[in-house]
């Protein structure tokens, strides 16, 4: 019976975290609008194999992940829930996954639904799998692959272990094409040190090419077509995306070693007081209990791989908060069950982290606080005080797990709800205006719906033009970004305008209608003096409109 309440009691925060607040909380530029439209384009022009990104073609990702969120659009249509139900479900059934294997490797269904809990209210799984994001998606491949292998390894006969094998290398292969070569180095990273440890290389050695054949099968049909569509995808993705991404020297997203460690630390957060003991206890037991060894090899290596690379992002350590999830639930009922401090040291640090983010708030980014350029305008207290309840509540779920710790310990799934329910109205309109530019976008949509040419000088606020007004024809201005490959080809060289040729552009081609461009200034900039003298000026804060009316 305490197993079904707890279901749906999980069940019902699943719907709080995870479905209700999605379509409330405007999607954010570059990432959320970029998948969007990306999806919405592919779901229009009807070509599911190459990625077409404003109409030019984009091969930073395969295609999978937009599948899944192709998914979400059809069948939820053109809003926010949609963009994002593709990342949620794949975080959802990730957790499903990690509740089938904490169950087999620790024979008890109370750790491994605290594991799938754990894994779903930590706050860097929160915060990424409900914004539209690929990095999910390729979790949930790799949550899969990782599942296959450990069933695999532990079949009672030999046609449960060739079909675990062939399933593993089909989650592998699915992983590839939702963001490429990661997907087949992540699992051998962290598999191969664990086999060496048991003893059982001979068996990746003989069931090994098995998997790399059924993930080969999976991926051949989308791979020979891309490349009979875009002979050169190929080069571009691997050696651009793979190889300057993650080990050149102009690596994108360039940051020290040490980077993930604060990441690691706060994403962990409400959990954080368990993870050392967690990671230590695995260690301590690597030997007596061989699943322990292998959700600490899981969560690790991968861990060091991404920290040796240049290129880094914090969505990249996602995958690496599955097994941790495991360890941490296994960890947190050993020391409910000694009625460990550790447990109140858990709760303390919530009640200080959700008090410290509430006083910061309160002391500095309000209009009256003592920071040189306040977060909030003096007539923005509504979102400011969603701000304040959404880590006041934070504390205030410490505060309820602190007491009888040992028994409620679990509680801490508690600490992010404020947050999720609150923070999409609690957006200060300095950065809802360069972040989430579809309020914007909206205010002016009647003079923007008319205009025969638009144009920005960002490709995140193309994008928005572009899912907002459902139209691929943005054209870039000044500024290529990520859609520089995209326009080299001689079929695009039409949807790039220079800064220092707009006049003469634009002196031909308001003759055809209305003109629009729409500008992410600096915060306080003027307006630009080298553009020519609009009609219609429109500003928000950051956001810019300039709008030529048509001449004959």
């Amino acid at each position: 019976m305490n197993h079904r309440r707890n279901g749906l009691l999980l069940l019902a925060l699943i719907a709080l975290y995870y479905l209700l607040p999605l379509e409330f909380r405007p999607l954010w530029q570059p990432d959320e609008m970029r998948y969007a439209e990306i999806s919405r384009e592919m779901l229009h022009n009807g070509n599911w194999i190459t990625p077409h990104f404003l109409g030019l073609r984009y091969f930073e990702k395969p295609a999978a992940g937009y599948w899944i969120n192709n998914l979400g659009q059809w069948l939820f249509g053109h809003n926010n829930f949609a963009v994002r139900i593709g990342a949620v479900a794949s975080t959802l059934t990730s957790a499903l996954l990690l509740y089938w294997l904490g169950c087999r490797l620790f024979a008890s269904r109370r750790i491994a639904l605290t594991g799938s809990l754990i894994f779903l209210t930590s706050l860097l799984v929160y915060g990424v799998s409900t914004y539209a994001v690929l990095d999910p998606m390729l979790t949930l491949w790799l949550v899969a692959a990782m599942t296959l292998f450990w069933w695999a390894s532990h079949a009672g006969s030999r046609a449960q272990r060739l079909g675990g094998w062939l399933l593993f290398g089909l989650a592998c292969g699915m992983g590839f094409m939702t963001k490429g070569f990661l997907a087949l180095v992540l699992p051998v990273l962290a598999i191969v040190p664990w086999a060496a440890w048991q003893r059982r290389l001979n068996e990746l050695l003989r069931y090994g090419p098995l998997a790399l054949l059924s993930a080969a099968l999976i991926s051949a049909p989308w791979a020979l077509a891309i490349y009979h569509q875009q002979p050169d995808f190929w080069h571009y993705f691997f050696w651009v995306e793979h190889i300057q991404r993650f080990a050149d020297q102009d690596a994108q997203h360039k940051a020290p070693f040490w980077y993930y460690l604060p990441m690691l630390i706060a994403g962990t957060l409400p959990w954080l007081a368990l993870l050392p003991g967690a990671l230590f206890t695995a260690w301590r037991q690597r030997t007596a209990a061989p699943g322990m060894l292998y959700l600490l090899c899981w969560t690790l290596l991968p861990l060091l791989f991404f920290s040796i690379a240049k290129g880094k992002l914090l969505t990249y350590i996602l995958p690496c908060f599955a097994p941790l999830a495991l360890l941490i639930a296994a960890h947190g009922h050993a020391l409910a069950a000694r009625a460990s401090r550790t447990l109140r040291v858990n709760a303390v640090i919530n009640v200080l982290f959700g008090s410290g983010a509430a006083l910061l708030i309160i002391l500095v980014l309000a209009p009256w606080g003592i920071g040189k350029h306040p977060l909030y305008a003096a007539d923005e207290l509504l979102p400011l005080s969603l701000a304040l309840i959404a880590f006041a509540g934070w504390a205030l779920a410490g505060a309820l797990s602190l007491g009888s710790a040992a028994r409620r310990w679990q509680w801490a799934a508690l600490c992010p709800l404020a947050l999720a329910l609150c923070i999409g109205g609690a957006i200060p309109r300095s950065v809802e205006n360069s972040r989430q530019p579809q309020g914007f976008i909206h205010s002016v949509s009647d003079k923007l719906t008319g205009s025969r040419y638009l144009l920005s000088d960002n490709p995140g606020i193309a994008s928005a033009l572009a899912w907002t007004l459902r139209r691929s024809d943005i054209l870039l201005y000044d500024q290529q970004g990520e859609l520089r490959y995209g326009l080299s080809y001689a079929d695009a060289q039409d949807r790039f305008v220079s800064g220092d040729r707009f006049s003469a552009w634009l002196a031909a081609h308001r003759q055809q209608g209305t003109v629009s461009l729409v500008l992410l200034l600096d915060r306080d900039e003027p307006l630009p003096a080298d553009l020519p003298r609009a009609d219609v000026v429109c500003r928000s804060d950051r956001m810019l409109l300039l709008q030529y009316k048509p001449t004959p």
